[in-house]
């Protein structure tokens, strides 16, 4: 009867062993496949590099540029009208819309790091537009990111070959002309994904070329030529979001993908240059967002200055970093020596009858 008992035992430890045993959580449901929505064939639209949405409308840019020029879509991608200026942008790259509907054009482009100073160009729809120049604490910077949070202030994101992409934000109000200074905020660390497309292949999943934000400006998102990355803006702090780790959000297939739009009830929108290519939708993008805990005082300290931005992951949510936490692996573990010492047991038991 001894070996009896002592199986008893063994199992009331295994039962008491599995009581601490966390649960596993579900494996995280991968984000929806983008939806194609309409494709942009009008010829003047051969380098879509940015994209807002004020739900009624699309208005978009082509990179570059002799002139300012904003294109006004339907939903169905046929452009209804152009909205212009007669001052001469050198590389216009990105397109955000403040609250007040002004639209914000990105001229911050620079392959060759050449440009003493950068600028934005703040426009009505009516084509009213005015200048701010800015400059970099640094040196040049390419840059193909903007992003406006809730009071308006812009956030640039560069785009590195080598390194770590760079978050900037004007030191104090915008000057007209300018230059107003800029001031370095963070900076992001992306990993190289599989996602398939882009003009480089794997290296250009690294590489930023868009951003947006949301309506109510709690959801951040970045894009690389091949994914979307959403990151948690509670209280629309820009920084504090950068630093939360991101969902990421294949958008794969794009052959030039750089813009990048939320519409107001949270769908992203995202497309790439050359003619003939889609506009696509991933429905309720939003909703994949976990929503983080608003700023304490000690987050707003952290936040307020330099350093590094959490380094984008690769998993399908931001609840763990590539699918597992620690708990998560120290349960497995436990799970592990528990089934190992329940078969020993019942092994001596049998052996012994």
């Amino acid at each position: 009867m001894r070996p009896v008992r002592s199986a008893g035992r063994i199992v009331s430890v295994m039962v008491l062993c599995a009581m601490f045993v966390p649960v596993l959580p579900a494996a995280a449901t991968p984000p929806p496949a983008p939806e194609t929505l309409c494709r942009i064939t009008d010829p003047r639209i051969t380098e879509l590099s940015g994209l807002v949405s004020d739900g009624a409308h699309w208005y978009g840019i082509n990179d570059g540029g002799t002139k300012v020029e904003v294109f006004v879509f339907g939903r169905n991608c046929a452009v209804q009208k152009v909205i212009t200026n007669s001052l001469d942008p050198y590389d216009v790259e990105d397109l955000a819309r403040a609250a007040d509907g002004t639209l914000w054009l990105s001229d911050t482009g620079d392959n060759r790091k050449s440009r003493k100073t950068i600028a934005l160009l703040a426009m009505t729809t009516q084509g009213k537009t005015t200048l701010h120049r800015l400059s970099y604490p640094d040196g040049p910077h390419d840059t193909e990111a903007l992003i406006l949070d809730p009071s308006g202030t812009p956030y640039l994101i560069t785009k590195e070959i080598l390194g770590d992409a760079q978050v900037y934000r004007p030191a104090g109000a915008l000057a007209s002309p300018g230059p107003t200074a800029l001031v370095k905020v963070g900076s992001l660390a992306f990993k190289t994904t599989d996602t398939p497309g882009g003009p480089v292949g794997e290296f250009g999943s690294v590489l930023v070329t868009g951003g947006a934000s949301s309506a109510d400006g709690k959801v951040i998102a970045l894009r690389t030529y091949t994914d979307a990355y959403l990151y948690s803006a509670p209280d629309g702090d820009v920084v504090a979001a950068l630093k939360r780790v991101p969902v990421r959000v294949p958008l794969p297939d794009e052959k030039q993908g750089e813009a990048l739009a939320f519409e107001p009830d949270g769908t992203l929108l995202s497309g790439g240059e050359a003619v003939g290519q889609p506009i696509r939708a991933i429905r309720a993008a939003t909703s994949l967002v976990q929503p983080a805990v608003t700023n304490t005082g000690a987050d707003t300290e952290k936040s307020g200055g330099t350093g590094a931005v959490a380094a984008p992951q690769t998993a399908a949510t931001a609840a763990t970093a590539d699918g597992f936490d620690l708990p998560v692996v120290l349960g497995i573990a436990v799970a592990l020596v528990v089934a190992i010492v329940g078969w020993y047991a019942f092994s001596r038991v049998r052996r012994r009858r």
